[in-house]
C-alpha cells in the first residue's frame, strides 16, 4: 500500500546551504537515521517535523557537528563537513532549553561567544548591541535569565546565536517550552527575524501547526527516514503516504479495493467512494488492487437531508448518524457513523450544530480524495 518517497531533487539554479547525502547513524546496534538525503536551500526556513524518536534531532545534531556521521556526507555551503568540529561550522543551534548562563546577565550570555573569540571590545559591544536589538531584548542587558519570561529567554538565546553571524541557524524545539499563546507569539516573530536576516533557518518541532506556518518547505520524518518533503501547502494538501497524511493534521483514512473507469474505492463495507484521477497520477495505479485515501474533515459537508444545501461539486454523498460532537470555540468536530459502518470526522463552524443521534447525510467533491499509493 502505501509506500515512503525519495525527497524530490532541490531546483539547481537555487544555491543550496545544507545537504546530505546516504547519511546513516548508528547508536550500537540501533539505526536513528538511516539513507538519509535531503536538499536545503539558501536563505529558506526549513523545517524537519516527525514523531518522538524519528530522528528529526539527530539529524540537526549531525548538522551542528554535535553527532558524527556513521555513513554518507554533509556539506554546508559547498563544504564537506565530515569531521570538521562544530566551532568550525558556520551554524549556531538555539535548544528548547534555552542554555542561558544562570549566573552571566543577559548582556554577557550573548556576548560570551564573543568573548571566548577574542572579538576587540568596541566591535563586541557593537555586535552584542546590534543581536539585542534585533530580537527586542536591549533594556534587558543587566538582567538575569531568572528575571526573564520564557518568551524573553529564547530572545536572548536567538540573540546569542545570531552575534555570531552564523551562514545557517539551527533551531532545536525552540518554542517547546512555551505555553500556547505566547508559542503562537513567538512563530510570529522568528518568521519576521527569518525576513529580516534572509539566512538560512533549519528547525525541527514535533508541532505539525509551528511547521505549517513558518516553514517555505517541510520534511516529514518517519523512523529515520523521509516520508516526503514539500511546502506546507503539498504536505497538507497533497500528501504521499498514510503516515504523512495522519500526522499533519486530522484526516480520514480510508482502505479499499480499486476499480477503474470510472476510478471508485470500494471498502470492505461495501462503501464506493468516487476518486477524481486529478488525485493522484493513474499510471502508478496500473496493477494495484488496494489502496488508501486521505479525506481532510474540512473538505466534508453535513446536511440533514440528501442533497439540502449541498454543494454542487460534492458528488460523493451518503447517509449516516452523529455519533459524537466536540465544541472547540471557532468549530465543533463530528463524529459521523456511515449506514455502511465507516466513521468519519468532521469540521464544522460552531453555529452548524447536531445533536448526537440526529440523521445526517455527509458529501464531499470527489477531488478532496487524496489519493495515497
Amino acid at each position: 500500500m502505501a509506500q515512503t518517497i525519495s525527497p524530490p531533487v532541490a531546483d539547481a539554479t537555487v544555491a543550496l546551504d545544507v545537504e546530505l547525502k546516504d547519511v546513516v547513524k548508528t547508536f550500537g546496534d540501533e539505526t536513528a537515521v538511516q539513507g538519509l538525503n535531503l536538499q536545503i536551500r539558501q536563505g529558506e526556513f526549513f523545517s524537519i517535523l516527525g514523531p518522538s524518536g524519528c530522528g528529526k534531532t539527530t539529524t540537526l545534531r549531525m548538522i551542528a557537528g554535535f553527532e558524527t556521521l556513521t555513513s554518507g556526507q554533509l556539506t554546508i555551503q559547498g563544504q564537506c563537513m565530515n569531521g570538521v568540529p562544530a566551532h568550525r561550522r558556520s551554524v549556531n543551534t538555539v535548544f528548547q532549553s534555552y542554555a542561558l548562563f544562570d549566573h552571566m546577565s543577559v548582556w554577557d550570555n550573548v556576548a560570551f561567544g564573543l568573548k571566548i573569540k577574542k572579538v576587540p571590545k568596541a566591535e563586541l559591544r557593537q555586535q552584542v548591541g546590534e543581536a539585542l536589538t534585533l530580537v527586542q531584548m536591549e533594556s534587558f542587558a543587566r538582567r538575569f535569565p531568572s528575571q526573564l519570561s520564557g518568551g524573553q529567554r529564547q530572545r536572548v538565546a536567538l540573540a546569542r546565536a545570531l552575534v555570531n553571524h552564523p551562514a545557517v541557524m539551527l533551531l532545536d524545539e525552540p518554542l517547546g517550552a512555551l505555553d500556547l499563546k505566547l508559542r503562537k507569539q513567538m512563530q510570529v516573530e522568528l518568521s519576521n527575524l527569518h525576513k529580516r536576516l534572509g539566512i538560512t533557518f533549519i528547525m525541527v518541532t514535533h508541532d505539525q501547526e509551528e511547521a505549517l506556518s513558518l516553514s517555505d518547505r517541510i520534511a516529514v520524518m518517519k523512523d529515520g527516514c523521509i516520508e516526503q518533503v514539500g511546502s506546507p501547502n503539498e504536505i497538507y494538501e497533497h500528501p504521499s503516504t498514510a503516515f504523512v497524511a495522519d500526522f499533519i493534521g486530522d484526516t480520514n483514512l480510508l482502505s479499499g479495493q480499486i476499480q477503474q473507469q470510472p476510478l471508485t474505492l470500494v471498502t470492505s463495507n461495501g462503501l464506493q467512494v468516487a476518486i477524481s484521477p486529478s488525485s493522484t497520477d493513474v499510471s502508478k495505479l496500473n496493477g494495484i488492487e488496494s489502496i488508501d485515501i486521505s479525506i481532510r474533515p474540512e473538505k466534508i459537508h453535513i446536511s440533514a437531508q440528501a442533497g439540502a444545501a449541498k454543494p454542487a461539486t460534492h458528488d460523493n454523498c451518503y447517509p449516516g448518524e452523529v455519533k459524537h460532537t466536540l465544541y472547540t470555540g471557532p468549530h465543533i468536530h463530528c463524529i459521523i457513523e456511515l449506514t455502511t459502518g465507516e466513521q468519519l470526522r468532521v469540521l464544522q463552524p460552531n453555529h452548524m450544530a447536531y445533536r448526537p443521534g440526529t440523521p445526517v447525510h455527509v458529501s464531499w467533491a470527489s477531488p478532496d480524495c487524496q489519493v495515497l499509493v
